[in-house]
């Protein structure tokens, strides 16, 4: 059996002497494995990079065999990662976050769209980080730990939202806090799509979303610890504070 899809390369490791296993997340085969005949030789390293744009054609003769894929480059994003740290430790949290979350040959379109959108604004320093704190918002949705911010969960109300409760992911009003506000996360303007969103708020929602990945998402995969490089990005961004 066999078919055709883009995706976008999240890992490779060799396979043998000059083949490698490629990692993909395709846009109508969810996260799906295979064989490139080749993969680590001179002529297709360079291009089977992390975050790479590919159109794939995967072949098994059974299709629950790992398969082999054959690719061509569509859009490299090498470039635009190494255009400072910032870009490289961004582009590097998305692959591992989407390697790690999401299960094998799941389709999840939605999600493939955004993270493509986001991979192409790379080196857009200026972009990137809202850009990244809306797609964590997404995965967590995708993956069933979506976060309700309509509304107040104790009032019911949408006005004067400021806090996000780390057990049930429902938004929290300011005067409804009281004397639990100390154990609540941060709900900034920019989480609800409000006002200008400057880095302050922008780390705030990462830290409420990173929560919600620890907390919840990680547990859900088996306790697996989260990967290092989300951490490193929110330490690269953190120096722009």
């Amino acid at each position: 059996m066999d078919w055709r899809d883009h995706g976008i390369l999240l890992s490779l490791r060799r396979h043998g002497e000059s083949s490698a296993i490629i990692d993909v997340f395709t846009e109508g085969h969810g996260r799906h494995a295979g064989v490139v005949r080749g993969g680590a030789g001179r002529k297709l390293a360079p291009v089977l990079q992390p975050g790479a744009q590919l159109d794939l054609t995967w072949r098994a003769r059974l299709e629950e065999h790992l398969g082999s894929y054959q690719t061509e480059p569509l859009r490299s994003r090498a470039v635009a990662a190494m255009s400072g740290r910032l870009a490289l430790a961004g582009l590097n949290a998305v692959t591992a976050l989407l390697a790690f979350s999401l299960p094998e040959r799941e389709p999840h379109p939605e999600l493939y769209k955004a993270s493509e959108r986001l991979l192409d604004l790379l080196g857009q320093e200026e972009l990137w980080p809202l850009a990244y704190l809306r797609w964590e918002m997404q995965l967590l949705e995708t993956l069933g730990f979506g976060l309700d911010l309509r509304a107040c969960a104790v009032s019911g109300r949408n006005e004067e939202l400021a806090y996000v409760s780390p057990r049930t992911g429902r938004a929290v009003s300011r005067q409804e806090a009281g004397p639990w506000v100390a154990r609540l996360l941060p709900l900034p303007p920019v989480m609800l799509g409000e006002g200008e969103a400057p880095d302050r708020e922008i780390a705030e929602g990462l830290k409420t979303t990173g929560h919600f990945l620890e907390a919840r998402l990680a547990p859900a995969l088996g306790n697996r610890p989260l990967p290092e490089a989300r951490g490193r990005f929110i330490d690269a961004f953190s120096r722009r504070l």
